[in-house]
């Protein structure tokens, strides 16, 4: 699934084509998404000009002069700017085209994606944590929503009403670099150690957006590009391989029914 960088990194492909542009002609080839696609779509926003793009959490928002269209990408969905020459693929479900002869094609062979349009504001972004890149999120907001529980501390930095944007491998790197368990009860972990998972957890998402993200199946970039963040992934992926900080072999288990690969001797 593509995740905050790579998503980020889509932002940070299309912006340029299309921010400022106003939208000529918009084509919806196949509508029945993870929601369905507005039938009257094209008449919503046809003419109008694409204000501002920002990202939110792993979903990318499209401000217009009334109204905004929220994108998410899914499982494997991708965004990618096209020549006008350019042949449809399969799975390429929109397109929308730009005064200025830019197009940008929205492709999700599972269809798990969205693309909403609303008046106001988008009930999908209402219960949002902070952006981890943020200075709202810190080890102190992760030591103080901790205390008590008892749920494991990986699928605790996943929740998004915690923090947004920390998917399964992202969150995996950060408590590797941590030394910390991804089992471990999020609730006994002290300040000291979700200081510094906070600020791994920055670095690895900073360092993924820096190198495209991380290609996982077909995940490309506005450009059509892959990401090369997989080349430095130290656990996710790698279970019964060695570390690379002590060599022991790592191990991979079960969590909220996800993969979790980490270093038994490293991480405590």
């Amino acid at each position: 699934m593509p995740e905050l960088p790579e998503v980020e990194t889509t932002l940070r492909g299309i912006e340029p084509a299309i921010a400022g542009q106003v939208i000529n002609r918009i084509r919806v080839h196949q509508g029945s998404l993870r929601w369905p696609v507005n039938p009257n779509l094209a008449q919503l926003v046809e003419g109008q000009t694409v204000t501002h793009l920002s990202r939110r959490a792993k979903y990318l928002l499209m401000q217009l002069d009334q109204g905004s269209m929220l994108v998410h990408l899914g499982m494997s969905g991708s965004l990618r700017i096209v020549q006008p020459n350019e042949e449809l693929r399969k799975h390429d479900h929109i397109e929308m085209q730009m005064r200025n002869g830019s197009i940008l094609r929205f492709h999700d062979p599972r269809r798990f994606g969205c693309w909403l349009w609303s008046e106001g504001p988008h009930q999908q972004l209402a219960h949002l944590g902070p952006e981890p890149l943020s200075d709202d999120f810190n080890g102190q907001r992760l030591y103080q929503l901790s205390r008590r529980r008892k749920v494991a501390v990986k699928p605790f930095i996943m929740d998004n009403k915690i923090v947004v944007g920390v998917g399964n491998i992202y969150a995996s790197e950060a408590l590797f670099r941590s030394g910390i368990r991804p089992d471990r009860a999020s609730g006994n972990l002290s300040l000291r150690r979700y200081t510094e998972l906070a600020g791994h957890i920055k670095e690895v998402l900073a360092a993924a957006i820096v190198q495209g993200g991380t290609t996982l199946r077909d995940f490309v970039n506005g450009n059509g590009e892959p990401g090369y963040f997989q080349q430095t992934l130290a656990v996710y992926g790698r279970g019964d391989e060695p570390c690379i900080a002590c060599a022991g072999r790592l191990k991979e288990i079960k969590l909220g029914q996800r993969s979790s690969v980490f270093c038994p001797r490293c991480q405590r």
